[in-house]
């Protein structure tokens, strides 16, 4: 039997999106498990123009909204720990005009799954006091800013 939180993933193509490509239906951690199914997606986005790749995270986001908001209500639980899209872009922007290398991606993954976990403020605020699809991004996109900001630091100012 399938339960409800399956159906919701796998029943629909903005449950399939929200749920991360099934990604967030993890039985343990599906916060990180999500956030790497996001790196491969990395490779092809920086063979864009920076241009298009804030236009594909602003994209993103707009249909991270919608999504997380569908999954939600079919749901009847505010931010369920499956809907992962919000990872997916998150660690997108935290890469945001960085060169990409090992050692860059094993750092801004752990940065970003920092940032989403602690939610230093105004991450955590943001986590309580804004409901829906966007409440449910806009923790993840500061994290990402954050983990972006680090990483940028990191990646050209320490040798």
């Amino acid at each position: 039997m399938i339960n409800k939180t399956t159906q919701v993933a796998m029943g629909s193509v903005s449950g399939f999106l929200a749920f991360g490509f099934g990604s967030g239906l993890a039985p343990k951690a599906p916060g990180t498990w999500g956030t790497l199914a996001a790196l491969p997606f990395l490779f092809l986005w920086q063979l864009l123009p920076w241009p298009a790749y804030l236009l594909l995270l602003l994209l993103s986001f707009l249909l991270g909204v919608y999504v997380c908001e569908s999954a939600t209500r079919k749901l009847g639980v505010h931010d369920h720990g499956g809907i992962v899209w919000d990872e997916f872009v998150g660690l997108w922007l935290t890469f945001f005009m960085v060169d990409l290398s090992w050692q860059s991606v094993a750092i801004g993954f752990v940065l970003f799954r920092i940032f989403d976990i602690l939610k230093p403020f105004p991450i955590k605020w943001l986590d309580k006091k804004v409901k829906g699809g966007f409440g449910i991004m806009i923790d993840d996109v500061l994290a990402g800013v954050f983990a972006g900001v680090v990483l940028h630091i990191l990646m050209h100012y320490i040798p």
